[in-house]
Formats: structure tokens, sequence, C-alpha cells
């Protein structure tokens, strides 16, 4: 029996993190934190992977420089000490305040988890009463007292599109910052990862979501050319909060994906079946037929993809009726032939920026400024159509009020929705880098408010005039 059967009958899927010991140990108990954190309300695979590496870290600071003295045995002084170490004291291993507070969110969870099992007879940190305010009014709040203030929401980083071009030409095509080809580019994948790169400045998918796409969930390439907005439907399995939402890649981005699907993947998954690098079996979940929505699997049962999370999106493998295995259902695949993990195309991103750096242009990308460039951009685009859809309406009579109601609230309540956030007042903080909201705001109040002064001129007019007739102001037949 091999160790990844072994590790999925204990219920640790691929991609599941876990902590080992300073001597090489496997502490149980911890470990299974990790894997039950679903349960406790972190489901994204990306923050299960933050709050393994805040715990590794705060284990690795108990044995280093608290006497080799393990987590199930640390208290209020162990955090004291922790947080002048983290937060306090300059150097490399200086944080930010957010990154503390994860942190302390991290082990709030942990110790909170340990009492409910009955491994800790009492959370070994300190905690404060604290009274907050909030949209709903003041609230009552138990607090970590080794917390710090929520630093309010980073500044948003984005890229202007002409510098996103120009670091997706020269870092993942292998051009040279004036256009020619770079006779010394040695890349693979250049098609693959810009056509990645490109659906996530041009829909703001988030890293995770964008990584976990299944070739069947690519809208066809007829629709895109129908003059339809073609739609990527986001399962709520794989999104943030679990909010599914659809997003709409421009034709031109559909094109590009089923270009990669059916040139390089297809070519890649053929050589590497060739040679006999999919075998079935372990923990793959054997598909014997994939259709738009869902699969059928080896059993003859069937799976909705709007159900299937990243990690077991990772593990569909085709077999067809022979038993033959035909490749992943993943739509982005490594050299191997294999699922890529979206920690590898953080390491694609890394390398498009030190090739750049190297060849002297001065544009640094990561994949969440390219959510934030969409946000920018597609903030801008919203603002335009309502006042353009605003000055349609000539017939139509707006108060100021109204007026900067229909200029924020609808188009900032449909970035929310594209973007998937919880919140409308998460985007607010897209107004802020907006070069020309402001503009745009200011001109479409200034002149629906000329407007309205207009109207109630020409209607004290009118009073005046029924007045004068012997007609009583305000009434009209």
């Amino acid at each position: 029996m091999t160790a990844a059967v072994v590790l999925a009958r204990a219920g640790v899927l691929a991609g599941q993190p876990f902590v080992l010991g300073a001597d090489g140990g496997y502490d149980v108990a911890l470990n299974r934190f990790f894997r039950e954190l679903d349960s406790w309300g972190v489901r994204a695979a990306s923050s299960v992977a933050a709050y393994a590496r805040d715990v590794m870290l705060f284990c690795r600071f108990l044995h280093d420089s608290r006497d080799e003295k393990e987590i199930w045995a640390c208290d209020a002084a162990d955090l004291r000490a922790y947080k002048q170490v983290r937060l306090r004291t300059p150097g490399e291993a200086q944080v930010s305040v957010a990154t503390w507070r994860r942190s302390m969110a991290a082990l709030d969870k942990w110790a909170a988890w340990a009492v409910a099992e009955n491994l800790l007879a009492e959370e070994p940190f300190r905690y404060l009463d604290k009274t907050v305010w909030t949209p709903l009014g003041p609230r009552a709040m138990r607090i970590n007292a080794e917390s710090e203030p929520d630093p309010g929401p980073a500044p948003v980083r984005f890229v202007p599109f002409a510098d996103y071009l120009a670091w997706r030409d020269v870092g993942l095509r292998g051009r040279l910052p004036d256009g020619r080809v770079d006779p010394a580019w040695r890349g693979r994948h250049d098609e693959r990862n810009a056509a990645f790169a490109d659906l996530l400045v041009h829909t703001g998918m988030r890293l995770g979501e964008a990584a976990s796409l299944l070739v069947p969930e690519l809208p066809g390439e007829r629709t895109a050319g129908a003059g339809q907005l073609p739609g990527i439907h986001l399962a709520a399995a794989v999104t943030k909060r679990n909010r599914a939402r659809t997003v709409f890649p421009p034709p031109r981005v559909v094109r590009t994906l089923h270009r990669y699907a059916g040139i390089e993947r297809d070519e890649l998954v053929t050589r590497v079946r060739a040679g006999g690098g999919y075998p079935a079996g372990g923990s793959s979940v054997v598909v014997r037929r994939a259709g738009l929505l869902g699969a059928t699997l080896a059993g003859g049962s069937s799976l909705s993809y709007h159900r299937l999370d990243p990690a077991t999106r990772a593990r569909l493998l085709v077999v067809t009726a022979d038993g033959e295995a035909s490749g992943p259902l993943a739509l982005w695949l490594g050299t191997d032939g294999q699922p890529l993990a979206p920690a590898t195309w953080q390491s694609v991103f890394r390398r498009a920026n030190a090739r750049c750096a190297r060849l002297g242009l001065d544009v640094s990308v990561s994949p969440h400024a390219l959510r934030h460039s969409f946000a920018v951009h597609m903030l801008g685009l919203l603002l335009r159509q309502t006042v353009a859809a605003l000055g349609q309406g000539t017939g139509r009579h707006f108060t100021s009020a109204q007026v900067k109601r229909l200029l924020v609230g609808n188009p900032l309540r449909r970035l929310q929705l594209l973007l998937g956030h919880a919140s409308e007042a998460t985007v607010y903080a897209y107004l802020d880098v907006l070069d020309e909201a402001q503009e745009i705001v200011a001109a479409a109040l200034e002149h629906w408010d000329s407007q309205a002064a207009a109207l109630a001129a020409a209607r004290d007019g009118e009073d005046a005039g029924d007045s004068a007739a012997g007609v009583p102001a305000g009434v009209r037949g």
C-alpha cells in the first residue's frame, strides 16, 4: 500500500499542509487541527496554508527561544515574547501589523479548537472584552491581549494596463523591452503563462480560483464570437467564503484559453500519456465521461463540478472505456503533465519579475495586483457607463443625492459582485486610486445640479404665470 493511499484514507489530501517537529516527528493532534480547519470556517486552501505557516513559526520560536517548549505547553508569556521578536524587533524577521493580526487569528483558532477537543484544559492566552464600533453599532468582542488594532486596508496596488502588457511580453513571453524576440530566451510554457495572466487581469479572479479551473468549464468559442459575453462560472467550493459567481473574460481571452488547451496542453498530455505518465489508482478520482456541468465516475455515479474543491479537482483523471488514462481534467498542467498548484504560479510570477528587473523594466506584478488592476479599470468603466445612462434619461429629474447613489452605489455593487466580495464597502478602496473617479462624479453632479436648477427655474416661471391667470401654484389640470 502506497503512502498516498494511506494518507488519503486518513483524510489527508494532496496539498494538505502538515508540520514536523524539530526531531522529525509528526504531531498527530496539531496536524489534525489543519485538516479540520474547514469545519472551523477556514476553507480556502491558501488560508489553511497560511494558518499552518503561522502556527509552524510559533512552534519554531518556542523550540529555539523558549527552552524547546512544545506548543501544547505554551502560555501568555510565550506569546508576549513572540510578539516582541516578530513585531517590535527591527530586522528581516519583523512583520507588519496586518501579518501579526493574521498570526493571532491562526493561534486563536488553534487554542479554541484545542480546548473544544479537550486537548487543553483552558486557553493558554489572555483575552480582553472590548466594545468596538461596527456599521451596525457597538458590539462586544473578546480580543487576544497581544493583538493590535486594525491598521485599515492596505493601499491598493494595481498595474496600469500598458505596464501589464510590457511585463507579460518581457517576463512571460521572453521578449526584449523593445519588442524584439530575445534569442537567449529558454522559457517554457509561454502560451500557458500568458493566458493565465490575461485571465486574471481581464476577470479579477483570485489566484486559487483561476488555478482550479477544469477544461470543460471553459466557455465555448462559438459563444465568444457570436456577440455574446462568455461566462466562466466559479463554483462555491473554489471561491473565498463559498460565494459562487460568474466572471466574463473578453472573447479574445477565451480564444487564447482554447488555443492553449488545444495545442500546448494537448501536445503535453499526449507526450506524457505515451510515456505511461498517467497511471490510474492511488488518490486519483477516475472519470469515465466529462460533461459541461459534471462528470460520470468509474462506478457510474455523477459528480457535479459545482461541489468540487480545488484539491479534488486536481485528482480528476479521465480514463477511457478500455481503462487507458487520457489525462487530468484540470486546465493548467506543468511539465510533468500534472495539475499545477497555486504556489507554482507564484513562482512563475517571481521569475517574470526577476527577468524584467534584469532587463531594466521597472514593473513588478503579483497575481493579486492583477485582480486590483481589473477592479480599478472596471470601476472606471462602470462609472462612465452609469454617467452615459443618466445622460440618456433627458426626461427624468434627479436630485444630487439620487445622482450620487446611482454613480457610487450601483457601480460599486456591480464591481462587488464581479469580484466576489462579501460587502460593498470592501470595494470602496478602489475609488481612492481611480484617478478619474472624482472628476467623473463631480462632472455628473454638476451636470445634474445645473439641470435641476434649470427645471426649477422653468417651474417657477410656470407657477408665476398660473398665479397671474388665477390658477393656484402647484395645481395642474
